[in-house]
């Protein structure tokens, strides 16, 4: 295409969008032609960006139909709608979309934890490398127990949910590295196996998983799908698919954000459940069934909801018309 007869051709539709946009004040005319140029000139946008993708013309249009889309229907959608169409749409439908990634990631490191578990229980001289006989039986006694009820419940939420998020910060922030988050999900996996054959090997297994079972299947589960989402981004510039290595890259960037915004809140419910109820009174069953009911619900929300939103068209990048603000506004 001859982008300079098609831009001569398309200059008319321009000049009189701006002409109307500029207008303190619409008769009933005027909106309804600002509401046609509005259909026009995005087609004429979609010709650009598929046949000659310009970048300034591609930006100047986009910034156009921006203000004309505001002028059009008012204000935009309130901040609290957006945040209920985030939790209902976008952050499930990223969830589910990328759901073969991280239920590997869960299932590759429950395999490895499960591994590494066996071999030091069968090896117990491999304890004696890491801790000493008195510090193994401080952590039996006394440590292991004591983490949880150390702090404030409030204070200790905090500190848990901080942890937890910076974890799955790292695997998403560096997933496009790839080996950080293999690094990461290790470290995390392997001082749970110690701990965790320890305290097996001490007769205290069911006092251990007492306690991780409640807050740690969501807790883990959040720590996996940001695993996963990370090696996503890895993969996404190794094989872009159809898309150029940018623009693959770039998708599954913005679906990152989405995961690692909606993980903050995922996070945050498991750090409640570690500082209220993991070293409550209730009993191990009442416990243990807190964080069961947390983790089914979590798999319902991403199955169901995140379902019904990729059904409806929706992948966890952003839509198209905040994806045209953000070229607007990068102009």
């Amino acid at each position: 295409m001859d982008l300079d007869a098609y831009v001569a051709a398309c200059a008319g539709d321009w000049a009189r969008l701006e002409e109307l946009l500029g207008r303190r004040r619409l008769d009933g005319a005027d909106a309804d032609e600002l509401v046609e140029l509005y259909q026009r000139v995005a087609t004429q946008l979609s010709v650009v960006r598929s046949t000659a993708p310009d970048p300034s013309l591609v930006a100047h249009l986009s910034m156009l139909l921006a203000r004309a889309r505001t002028r059009a229907t008012g204000t935009r959608t309130s901040s609290w709608r957006g945040v209920a169409r985030f939790f209902t749409e976008r952050f499930p439908a990223a969830l589910y979309r990328l759901r073969w990634w991280w239920l590997a990631m869960v299932a590759a490191n429950v395999a490895v934890t499960a591994v590494m578990m066996l071999w030091l229980l069968e090896h117990p001289a491999a304890e004696q490398t890491l801790l000493s006989p008195a510090e193994v039986r401080q952590l039996v006694d006394h440590d292991f127990e004591d983490y949880y009820s150390e702090y404030a419940a409030s204070h200790f939420a905090l500190r848990v949910w901080t942890n937890n998020a910076w974890v799955a910060a790292i695997c998403i922030a560096f997933g496009v590295l790839g080996l950080p988050v293999v690094w990461a999900m290790f470290t995390n996996l392997a001082n749970l196996a110690v701990i965790g054959s320890i305290m097996i090997r001490h007769d205290h297994g069911a006092h251990f998983w007492g306690l991780i079972l409640p807050h740690g299947l969501l807790e883990l589960t959040a720590v996996f799908v940001a695993g996963g989402v990370g090696l996503r981004l890895f993969w996404s510039w190794i094989e872009p698919g159809d898309l150029t290595r940018g623009q693959s890259l770039g998708r599954e960037g913005r679906t990152a954000g989405t995961v690692a915004l909606g993980l903050a809140v995922v996070l945050a419910v498991s750090g409640v459940i570690e500082a209220f109820v993991t070293p409550s009174g209730l009993s191990t069953e009442a416990r243990v069934g807190i964080g069961v009911l947390a983790e089914l619900g979590f798999l319902v929300y991403v199955f169901g909801l995140g379902r019904a939103a990729v059904a409806r068209g929706a992948t966890g990048d952003l839509d198209a018309t905040l994806l045209a603000d953000r070229v607007a506004t990068q102009a």
